[in-house]
């Protein structure tokens, strides 16, 4: 009998690589998706088979981490053995906007989830993931951060992410579940959604080159994150759930860059060279110089739509959030231990593919 794991939130960047993944494992993949009058289902399209085949892996089932009916017919019906809730209102900034669907989905829908495995007596049969996040280390307190460090987190998303993180451990503790929580700094791929800084950057080079855009706009350049690639973090997801015992773990690089240094290495990778002139929110970064072969070499052969002296980068106070987290560097050290996990994908590597996938795009479309 194969496998099953039911995933939450599969339409999303980590939902479409951990499906991938388990499939290759041999799972019975299922996967929950909210109902939308728009198909977003492209990132896993690639996945599907014909229904009338005998390898069919992949079943997706209408539901919402709000409805918690729902979440316990699903989780009957399907029986899975393993339960990935990948599913969040994921951007920070947007957070603050939404504050109580945020916390909804975000912190209520870890609970319901867990509730209803122990309702429906699944707790000796189900390990459960949990979605945690860096940002419930916010003001940090310690660097670099590991599963020791103290939670300070900064936005309504982190805040609903800290509900979920100790429920998490709370239902481990009181009702002996085989419950995780993944404490993943940032990720990053050719999917993540475009409304993500580093998507953002990427799309916005190509699109800039390419005479689509003539400027780029941002908020606090300055913060430091630390950056993998999200293909290598869904599998220490899966290891976390192939142990002995539930724990918690840190999964990161253990190295951090600035916002201002992913933009920089994006532009230099299509062959422009920027300088930053100014300080806050007047703050602007301009073409110092063009390698119009290498920039041409993007372009199938054409020239770019850009020229040295031109200011490419704005701040926009939009983009700055109420309350900032300025320095996320996390220290993977138990899950290398522990899981025997290490990241195989360096940024320079993650930040080529993203723009190459970008301009493969924007060319399907001129």
């Amino acid at each position: 009998m194969k496998k099953k794991a039911l995933i939450t939130g599969i339409t999303g960047q980590d939902g479409a690589y951990l499906a991938k993944f388990l499939i290759d494992k041999g799972y019975e993949v299922h996967g929950i998706k909210r109902r939308s009058s728009i198909i977003k289902t492209d990132r896993i399209d690639d996945l599907f088979v014909d229904p009338h085949e005998d390898n069919v892996n992949l079943y997706l089932h209408y539901g919402d981490l709000t409805d918690s009916n729902n979440l316990t017919r699903l989780l009957h019906e399907i029986q899975p053995d393993e339960v990935y809730n990948l599913a969040a209102m994921s951007h920070v900034r947007v957070s603050f906007d939404i504050p109580e669907y945020t916390s909804n989905v975000d912190g209520i829908g870890t609970l319901r989830l867990l509730e209803s495995i122990r309702f429906l007596k699944m707790t000796e049969k189900v390990k459960f993931y949990q979605a945690s996040t860096s940002e419930l280390y916010g003001k940090v307190q310690e660097i670099p951060q590991t599963e020791t460090t103290p939670f300070y987190p900064r936005s309504p998303y982190a805040v609903a992410k800290l509900f979920s993180y100790w429920t998490v451990v709370n239902y481990r503790e009181a009702y002996d579940m085989f419950a995780c929580n993944g404490i993943l700094f940032n990720h990053e791929s050719p999917i993540r959604g475009e409304n993500f800084v580093t998507r953002k950057i990427t799309m916005g080079v190509a699109k800039l080159l390419n005479g689509i855009d003539s400027c780029l706009y941002f908020g606090n350049i300055d913060a430091q994150r630390d950056w993998g690639h999200a293909k290598d973090y869904v599998k220490a997801m899966w290891m976390m759930l192939q142990q002995d015992t539930p724990e918690d773990y840190v999964i990161a690089t253990g190295k951090t860059h600035k916002v201002r240094d992913f933009i920089s290495l994006s532009f230099s990778k299509v062959g422009i060279d920027i300088e930053y002139e100014g300080n806050g929110i007047d703050e602007v970064g301009i073409v110092r110089s063009i390698n119009k072969d290498l920039a041409s070499s993007w372009l199938a052969g054409n020239d770019a739509s850009i020229e040295e002296g031109q200011v490419v980068l704005r701040i926009d106070e939009y983009y700055y959030r109420p309350t900032e987290v300025e320095l996320l560097i996390g220290d993977p050290a138990k899950a290398k231990k522990q899981l025997g996990w290490e990241p195989e994908i360096e940024l320079d590597e993650l930040v080529t593919e993203m723009l190459e996938v970008d301009f493969k795009q924007i060319n399907l479309y001129k």
